[in-house]
């Protein structure tokens, strides 16, 4: 029988997912035919174009999503350019009336959204957006302060937050979809987004793109780590935290369907405390897009206006080049770095130890951290990854207080004291005993003796540093 309905493009952009997804079930609620459709649009994304191990999971993650349309009937029509242009172009080809699309809060993205409503309100065919990412539309008045203000610090907007946390049920996925109409569908190959060479080869020793992926990955955590997860999220050695960023950035899976699958989960006293303190950094991504919504120029420039006058340090090629590839002599942002090289991810106690190391240390601009991260992490989203920068770097939103300046080697003993994270990720330092794993330039015999290619010393004098650093905040107060 022939589908009559009219024709709707489903625009997918950081909603790459059948199940609860409100931008499909607009469409299909609507009455319409839904097309679904992808995008590869780097050009609009102003400075923030995605980085490169972002992109070899999107590869995958779009074969497994077009997978999985497939198996309902559809597909995915995947095209790559301008996103105006090729969503009129599309418009055209299938006779769409409409465009559903995911709601999106960096600013180019927003630009975006903006022009594409005014032409194709020109051609008769509405725009429809979506929230798809979060559970709290980041604009929303119910999101505000009692002066009407967006929040600035987060303790306030969680407590907000907690008053009205979700408790429906996520949407079901259709269990059929209409084939696509004749159009051309592109290939992945046409979007260039697969490495050239096999630099990615590792990654996929650690993860699975795509919604199966994500949702094996959260039943491991749910029958795992979750209810103790309030202890043991800072300890790099295990797994102790849910890695579901990367998933969650894509829009593999949603917030509601991991609240959901954390409700529908059997849990004592003491395990409901670590689904709190899990639910509470799920409220800290919403807080970072609620920030960049309503502070766009957090993306590139200090949210706390005082740090124009901050005196960070001249760039230092030589040095930012040893902390990028983990060659600083300090073993626990060595091993951080490492980890992220190997496999796209790093431990997010090891984050703020490497972040605090570059920016107060170091005394780097923050900025040279968030784009080296922007470019090696599968899970890089540009509201988290410029609060977190800014946060550690004193910069920010109800940042680190100026005079919080990590010890790298207090944090090594205190969350890795058997430094078996450090042995996973520095393997030319396995052989080291006891403590000297956390500071081998304190006992050069043996670190000549069982590591004789490692750094001798630091790249940077730790204590002297740090008062260096504190100097520098003090001066701006």
């Amino acid at each position: 029988m022939t589908d009559t309905r009219p024709v709707a493009l489903v625009w997918l952009r950081n909603a790459l997912r059948v199940d609860d997804n409100p931008v499909l079930q607009a469409a299909l609620d609507g009455g319409f035919r839904p097309v679904p459709v992808y995008v590869h649009a780097p050009g609009d994304a102003g400075r923030w174009p995605m980085g490169a191990a972002q992109r070899a999971w999107l590869h995958r993650s779009l074969a497994a999503l077009d997978a999985r349309l497939r198996g309902l009937g559809s597909g995915l029509v995947l095209r790559s350019g301008r996103a105006q242009a090729v969503i009129e172009r599309l418009v055209a080809e299938s006779g769409a009336v409409a465009v559903y699309g995911d709601r999106r809060v960096e600013p180019a993205w927003r630009a975006l959204d903006q022009r594409l409503d005014a032409a194709l309100a020109r051609s008769g065919v509405r725009l429809e957006m979506r929230q798809a990412a979060l559970l709290f539309e980041p604009d929303a008045e119910s999101v505000r302060t009692g002066q009407g203000t967006p929040y600035r610090v987060f303790t306030p907007f969680w407590k907000t937050l907690r008053r009205q946390w979700p408790q429906d049920r996520p949407l079901p996925a259709p269990t059929s979809l209409p084939p696509l109409p004749a159009l051309a569908t592109g290939t992945l190959a046409d979007l260039d987004l697969a490495p050239r060479t096999a630099w990615d080869t590792g990654f996929w020793e650690h993860w699975e793109p795509g919604g199966a992926g994500a949702h094996e990955l959260l039943d491991a955590f749910v029958e795992g780590a979750a209810g103790a997860y309030d202890a043991q999220r800072d300890l790099p050695d295990r797994i102790g935290t849910s890695r579901m960023s990367p998933h969650l950035h894509l829009g593999e899976i949603s917030p509601r369907q991991i609240l959901a699958r954390l409700a529908d989960a059997r849990w004592n006293a003491r395990q409901k405390a670590g689904i709190e303190a899990y639910e509470r950094e799920l409220a800290w991504r919403e807080f970072s897009h609620h920030l960049l919504w309503h502070f766009p120029h957090m993306q590139e420039e200090d949210f706390n206006p005082r740090f124009a006058r901050f005196a960070w340090a001249e760039p230092a090629p030589q040095v930012l080049e040893a902390w990028r590839h983990g060659r600083t002599g300090i073993p626990i942002v060595d091993a951080g770095m490492r980890e992220l090289w190997a496999c796209g991810w790093m431990h997010n106690r090891v984050r703020l130890i490497v972040g605090s190391v570059l920016t107060k240390n170091l005394r780097q601009h923050w900025l040279a951290g968030a784009r080296w991260f922007w470019d090696t992490l599968v899970d890089a989203d540009l509201a988290n990854n410029s609060q977190n920068w800014q946060w550690i770097g004193g910069t920010g939103a109800d940042a680190a207080p100026y005079f919080r300046i990590f010890n790298p080697v207090t944090q090594s003993e205190r969350f890795d004291p058997h430094g078996r994270y450090i042995r996973q990720w520095m393997p030319e330092l396995a052989a080291l005993p006891g403590k000297a794993i956390h500071a081998p330039w304190t006992q050069p015999a043996l670190l000549a003796r069982y590591a004789p290619a490692y750094p001798k010393t630091p790249v940077v004098d730790l204590a002297e540093s740090r008062e260096a650093a504190l100097d520098a905040f003090r001066a701006l107060r």
